[in-house]
């Protein structure tokens, strides 16, 4: 079977679909539509499904009664393979989703809201790319308009004239309104095939469609989430190498204004706290220093049983410890430590401590069991939840506090997938995209060279550890409190201390570039070494 096409960064300008009415459909698709006491509008939605041009016997739609009252009904018009399915347990449009996802047949998987109307080539538009690559996120084009003279039409008479190619001449007397933050985020991308990564913060689930053998191999919808869902699909499709398109001929009219345009203040600010937990990607919805977050920004995997377990220096524990109190010790806190060690062999047996032939390993055990962002694994997880993820070839080199988040902004800057940082006796650590490595994996044929393939779709670039900020782990500075004995003074000049402290506080040096939509492309100045305002010199 040859390799499916390549797609570099999300620009899919390089794939060529046919032209609409001029090719031969094979794969089949489900029509997903969750519906929630939709009684007046989902009629017309399956009448113009009756009217697609997509091959009848290839189309099946799934309506999602989400325990609407009183429930939901077929209508006389619709397309010959049409069914409903009724929502026994939870609620809400994500969870509808996914029982249509998992109850339906097709190859593909399109959504489609109960009350969107689609036009005659809406469904063929979403399917020539999913026959070009399975990897291929499509979102169509709508139009919001107010339902009422449809609402005074015959179903049948909908069917005939979308079947017809009239759907663009409905609701002529009335304001046909964009979305507009999505029409400019495609205008200011190139259809998104210049938004890179960012491409899935507007996936727009309501007229989106993906192979099933993408969204199984995704966390697909949260069914917990009752808003800000597409986001999040958006993200989980984007993990496991998903490319986002934006397909202006496949057109909709959205019957009313969303919840969205109503009512878009409210709606973000229920939203925000979920995203920035689930989405790393929605940097902007999270702080940028002190936060820890559900699914962190980077995953560092530092290997310590080896060490551990070798004759290695005189304390090995400490070296461990040293370079992961140096990750932890970051300006850049958006992060989880993955500690690789024989952790199953600490055990609680009567032995002399100091000299137990496990002490080196339960120092560190010891240390970071504690930690709510160190994990200690006997081994690497084959998946991880983060954007990024850095491997450490051992731990003798350690980040200065900038250097994380210096090397993710030069990442984010070009878009690319993968950074190595060579050290000086010869190891290398990598930095990798957890999306870009997933769309290696879907696209490599048995005779490709996944690093190759890497340089193609997203991009490669190495640099020496010192080049940026990684030193010998015995060298990084890493302050500690100081505490010596000393005679109470009094609550007069205790107060004069800490006030003065308060007029003149210590000075910050500034943190590396933001990672956002809008990042500074600006070089990185060279800065001093931060002063720590919880170091007390006695």
């Amino acid at each position: 079977m040859p390799r499916q096409p390549l797609v570099r960064h999300n620009d899919y300008r390089s794939l060529q679909p046919p032209a609409l009415g001029t090719w031969e459909p094979r794969l089949s698709v489900s029509m997903i539509v969750p519906a929630y006491n939709y009684h007046h509008t989902l009629p017309y939605v399956l009448a113009a499904l009756a009217g697609q041009s997509y091959p009848a016997h290839l189309l099946e739609v799934v309506v999602v009664d989400d325990q609407s009252t009183p429930p939901l009904t077929l209508p006389e018009v619709r397309p010959d393979n049409t069914r409903i399915v009724r929502v026994e347990s939870g609620w809400g449009r994500a969870n509808a989703c996914h029982l249509g996802a998992t109850s339906s047949d097709g190859d593909v998987l399109h959504w489609y809201d109960a009350d969107m109307l689609a036009h005659r080539e809406e469904v063929e538009a979403h399917m020539r790319w999913h026959h070009l690559i399975d990897y291929a996120v499509p979102g169509g084009d709508k139009r919001f308009v107010d339902p009422a003279w449809l609402l005074g039409q015959e179903p049948a008479v909908i069917r005939d004239r979308v079947a017809a190619g009239e759907a663009g001449e409905f609701f002529p007397d009335c304001v046909h309104e964009e979305h507009g933050w999505v029409e400019g985020y495609w205008k200011r991308t190139a259809d998104l095939a210049l938004a890179g990564p960012r491409a899935q913060r507007v996936h727009i689930g309501m007229t989106g469609s993906v192979t099933r053998a993408l969204y199984q191999a995704s966390r697909g919808f949260d069914p917990e989430l009752r808003l800000g869902e597409d986001m999040a699909l958006g993200h989980e499709l984007a993990q496991v190498g998903g490319v986002f398109v934006v397909d202006r001929q496949a057109m909709s009219w959205h019957l009313g204004r969303s919840q969205v345009l109503r009512r878009a203040e409210q709606v973000n600010r229920y939203n925000d706290p979920y995203l920035a937990n689930l989405v790393p990607a929605m940097r902007p919805k999270r702080r940028k220093h002190g936060r820890a977050y559900e699914r962190p920004y980077l995953e560092v995997v530092v290997p310590a049983g080896a060490v551990l377990a070798g004759p290695g220096a005189e304390q090995p524990a400490d070296g461990v410890v040293a370079c992961v109190d140096a990750l932890l010790d970051a300006d850049f806190t958006d992060l989880r430590v993955v500690l690789v060690g024989d952790w199953d062999q600490v055990h609680e047996e009567r032995t002399q401590p100091v000299e137990d032939p496990t002490l080196e390993l339960r120092i560190v055990h010891r240390s970071y069991r504690g930690e709510p962002r160190v994990n200690l694994v006997t081994r690497v997880p084959e998946e991880t939840d983060a954007e990024f993820r850095l491997f450490l070839p051992d731990t003798s080199q350690a980040p200065e506090p900038h250097a994380l988040q210096r090397l993710l902004d030069d990442l984010e800057r070009t878009h690319h997938g993968r950074r190595l940082v060579r050290y000086p006796g010869g190891a290398v650590a990598r930095l990798d995209r957890i999306a870009a490595l997933a769309r290696v994996a879907r696209v490599a044929g048995p005779e490709d060279d996944p690093a190759d393939l890497m340089d193609q779709c997203f991009g490669t670039a190495s640099y020496d550890a010192a080049q940026v900020g990684f030193v010998p782990t015995a060298q990084r500075e890493l302050p500690r409190f100081v505490l010596k004995p000393k005679a109470a003074v009094s609550p007069e000049e205790s107060r004069a201390i800490l006030l003065g402290q308060m007029t003149h506080p210590p000075a910050e040096t500034p943190a590396g570039p933001p990672v956002s939509d809008q990042a500074d492309h600006r070089p990185a100045s060279r800065t001093a070494p931060r002063t720590r305002s919880w170091r007390r010199r006695d």
